[in-house]
């Protein structure tokens, strides 16, 4: 039984419903944000390589690529190596888009949290903490024990 009912999950839902509108007014939709992220982490990545981070077609990339150029947040640039290819590379204008969402996203926690006593909130960022951790332990290591248990294979 699930004690936490999801609710992490559930309120991560909300609060990329309200980073959505936030980027919108940049211009920009999730697709498009979870592109140029995928750029901004691996600088000089060719369309291939997004689609492959992603899971997208050539031509959903392609369409994708072309317009986060034409709004200022891509540059293509030719590969020395390869002249054929070319690669992508983040603008300032997204890198700006990532600070943007950054700050909806804190304003939103900010906001959520403020009822909390000092008390309650030194405790639950403490909690918070040591579960991102141990999430990230576990992810880094490509999830064996969640893997374990959703198989049935680790006792709860």
């Amino acid at each position: 039984m699930d004690e936490t009912r999801r609710q992490i999950t559930k309120i991560a839902r909300e609060v990329s419903k309200f980073t959505v509108r936030t980027l919108r007014l940049d211009g920009v939709g999730t697709s498009e944000y979870d592109f140029i992220h995928a750029v901004r982490k691996n600088p000089g990545i060719t369309q291939a390589g997004v689609r492959e981070i992603l899971g997208i077609d050539k031509g959903a990339a392609a369409r994708r690529c072309t317009n986060l150029e034409a709004k200022g947040y891509l540059v293509r640039r030719q590969d020395p190596e390869d002249g054929r290819s070319r690669r992508l590379y983040p603008t300032e204008k997204a890198e700006t888009l990532k600070l943007s969402k950054a700050a909806a996203e804190a304003a939103y926690y900010e906001w959520l949290t403020e009822p909390l006593t000092a008390q309650d909130r030194a405790s639950f960022l403490r909690i918070l903490d040591a579960l991102y951790r141990r999430s990230k332990a576990e992810s880094k290591a490509g999830f064996p024990h969640a893997a374990k248990r959703l198989s049935g294979e680790e006792e709860l």
